[in-house]
């Protein structure tokens, strides 16, 4: 038969397996509390035993049997809390509250012993008490025997393990009870994240966990579900706008390309036309193509993996020179000042070649947008923090505030920028390469207003601390 859910959930179980080692230890407790109380009602008892003994053969010593066994006889009709036999050296009975030595064979030696005696209770019914006596010879050869009732001593400590025992079952019990009120609230927590699980799993990537406001580990797992949840709505909405990007920004070198493929192949079955001229400006649209989708890929390859993969420790300096080298012909070329202020003795740990895409793309957006007569400018600097620094200034036109959030979203690009070559993957790009290294992106204004062009725009992306 298939027990209920709830005692096969996993708090139930650990409850079950709490309660078996509180039920272990308790069981120890329990036979060290009777063991030491037992213990020492024994010694107790002996201790009393051997005192009453010893009074009783300091009387021997003193005036013979005779008064040794008229003490005994006052004693036990005292009623005092022992049990007397005094015995003549052939083992007769001299006298005493007992019939007969409970010792089946006496050396002389002192020698202890436990046994039962026999008595009457108010109902007239024979019980048997435990007992426990001590048994020696005297110096005419007379054999003493002193004992006492232990029945009382043994009851007390049996209703003390008993109380002990009830508090154990008790405890038990509500432990039960705990568990099962425990594990049915934790189903229900759990009910609701199953819940969850699975309407995402039916395509449902709005369901999110409740959040109780208990912050407990229950409330921080829903708020970690519900974080990846978001991440991944935005993940998937940022795929699917991606595909319609594409689409978009694809169609028109995708058309351009075939409307020049088809009017050169006109021109050619009429006899004229320069083929080499169309196959070169095809070769150029195809690469514009290519370079988008491998942007596209590089940027989904970084947030796949969540970090950038073969991280090495290097000096950032020796890979802004060798990007700077690349780049400052160019802004010659263009009639741009291009400057570097690359600090030394950094250490960064990350993707060479990534970080170099990334750098590649800030300057080739800086030498795109920067007028002829403009400057730029690329420092390689520690922070405050310990944080490097990567850093293009340039004197563009900017990024209006407002449009520097959006900006680095994949295939954003500004009205003054829609006359420029791209599909608006640069920044996007440099985002999630730093994202995937933990570091972020930063951007800024310029340097500001400088002659007939500004304020320009500062684009830094932020490194962690290489350990």
């Amino acid at each position: 038969m298939r027990l209920p859910r709830i005692f096969r959930t996993t708090p139930f179980r650990l409850t079950l397996l709490f309660l078996a080692l509180f039920a272990a230890a308790a069981s120890a407790f329990l036979a060290y509390i009777y063991v030491a109380t037992a213990g020492e009602a024994a010694r107790r008892t002996d201790q009393a035993i051997l005192r009453e003994m010893r009074s009783l053969v300091g009387a021997y010593e003193r005036a013979g049997v005779d008064a040794l066994n008229q003490a005994l006889i006052e004693r036990a009709a005292a009623e005092r809390p022992f049990l007397y036999l005094l015995m003549s050296p052939d083992g007769s009975v001299i006298s005493g509250s007992i019939g007969e030595s409970p010792l089946e064979e006496f050396d002389g030696q002192p020698t202890w012993t436990s046994f039962r005696i026999t008595e009457l209770d108010q109902q007239g019914r024979r019980i048997r008490r435990p007992a426990r006596g001590l048994q020696q010879r005297l110096a005419g050869g007379e054999a003493l025997f002193v004992g006492a009732d232990v029945g009382e001593d043994e009851a007390y400590i049996d209703t003390i393990v008993l109380a002990l025992w009830g508090a154990v079952v008790l405890v038990i019990i509500l432990g039960l009870a705990g568990g099962v009120i425990v594990s049915r609230n934790v189903s229900r927590s759990m009910a609701g994240l199953i819940d969850v699980v699975t309407r995402v799993r039916n395509g449902d990537l709005a369901a999110r966990a409740e959040v109780r406001g208990t912050r407990d580990e229950m409330d921080e797992l829903a708020e970690g579900l519900n974080e990846m949840l978001d991440r991944l709505e935005r993940s998937m909405a940022g795929l699917r706008h991606a595909g319609d990007a594409i689409a978009h920004d694809l169609r028109s070198p995708l058309t351009r390309l075939r409307a020049r493929l088809e009017a050169s192949y006109i021109d050619l079955e009429a006899g004229k036309g320069d083929p080499e001229h169309a196959l070169a400006t095809a070769i150029e649209d195809t690469d514009g193509v290519l370079k988008t989708f491998g942007a596209v890929l590089s940027i989904a390859r970084l947030q796949a993996a969540g970090s950038a993969p073969n991280q090495v420790l290097f000096d950032p300096r020796e890979l802004a020179a060798d990007i700077a080298d690349l780049y400052e012909p160019l802004c010659e070329d263009k009639g741009i000042d291009f400057a570097s202020e690359l600090t030394a003795d950094l250490r960064v740990r990350g993707n060479k070649e990534f970080l170099a895409q990334a750098l590649a793309n800030l300057l080739d957006n800086a030498v795109k947008y920067t007028p002829s007569g403009g400057a730029i400018m690329l420092r390689v600097r520690r922070r405050s923090s310990g944080e490097v620094e990567f850093s293009v200034t340039d004197t563009g036109p900017g990024v209006p505030e407002a449009d520097r959030a959006r900006v680095v979203q994949r295939f954003v690009r500004l009205e003054n920028s829609r006359n420029e070559p791209g599909a608006g993957l640069g920044l996007s790009l440099v985002a999630a390469v730093a994202e995937a290294h933990g570091g972020r992106l930063e951007l800024s204004e310029g340097p500001g207003v400088v002659g007939d062009s500004g304020p320009g725009l500062r684009v830094a992306f932020i490194l962690p601390r290489a350990g």
